[in-house]
């Protein structure tokens, strides 16, 4: 897979020139426990054979949860012993019902496959639609904005590498999808710019919101290894039920 760095890479100077400042950041430090009275959880991730599907799958697999990966080919070795090979789209309730969240993880980069980052959100909120199941989707940055009044989006500034722009216009319409959806329980990750598949795993990170959010060196980015951290404390805690949230390295 093409690593996600090479579509979001922006320079440490674009960063400070743009003057954007992140609202609402607080530092994470990790304890690797788990909540919930210490009840394991059940959690399905789609394209769990992904860079990012793998490291969730770690993760929450480490923190005692119970975990089952959906992959469309069989063969690949992971974390979890549970694996089910079926293609995304043709999941139905009767597949994940039995998950309290479900992480759609799926990924493509090709430009006429892009548009199925929206298809896939219609499919699941379609599935999930009126039941208790979470749905968690692994976004991308270019929807998040640059500005205080949240009209800008990162992927409409000059910045933008214009290879990541079809990525970046599918994704958003699927968050776009999402945001009509009170029936289906969804939460939507956006990383930042730099998504580095094998940067350091540092353990910490920092949340963020609607708005594209920088560390303590002016940079946009974090390690795959700390997006799958703060992914798994989301599915414990639940704090951004039919909301986006963002993090960035601290």
């Amino acid at each position: 897979m093409k690593n996600r760095v090479d579509y979001y890479l922006l320079h440490t100077y674009v960063c400070a020139n743009m003057g954007i400042r992140s609202a609402h950041q607080h530092e994470i430090s990790l304890s690797h426990k788990y909540y919930n009275g210490g009840i394991e959880m059940k959690i399905a991730v789609i394209g769990g054979n992904g860079q990012m599907g793998r490291l969730i799958i770690g993760e929450a697999v480490t923190r005692g949860h119970e975990v089952t990966a959906f992959v469309r080919k069989s063969g690949v070795i992971l974390e979890t012993p549970s694996i089910v090979v079926k293609d995304l789209f043709d999941l139905t309730y009767d597949d994940l019902k039995d998950y309290e969240v479900i992480v759609n993880a799926f990924g493509v980069w090709k430009s006429d496959e892009v548009g199925q980052f929206t298809d896939a959100a219609k499919h699941l909120s379609n599935v999930l639609n009126g039941k208790s199941n979470r749905l968690l989707v692994i976004g991308s940055a270019g929807s998040l904005y640059v500005d205080e009044e949240l009209t800008k989006m990162f992927m409409n500034t000059p910045e933008m590498p214009e290879i990541a722009i079809p990525v970046a216009t599918e994704q958003e319409k699927a968050l776009s999808f999402l945001r009509t959806k009170d029936d289906v329980r969804w939460t939507y990750l956006s990383p930042p710019v730099d998504f580095r598949i094998d940067g350091e795993r540092t353990g910490t990170y920092q949340l963020a919101g609607e708005r594209l959010a920088f560390s303590s060196k002016g940079e946009s980015q974090i390690s795959y290894a700390d997006g799958a951290i703060a992914v798994v404390d989301e599915i414990e805690n639940g704090k951004y039920i039919n909301a986006r949230f963002s993090i960035v390295a601290v």
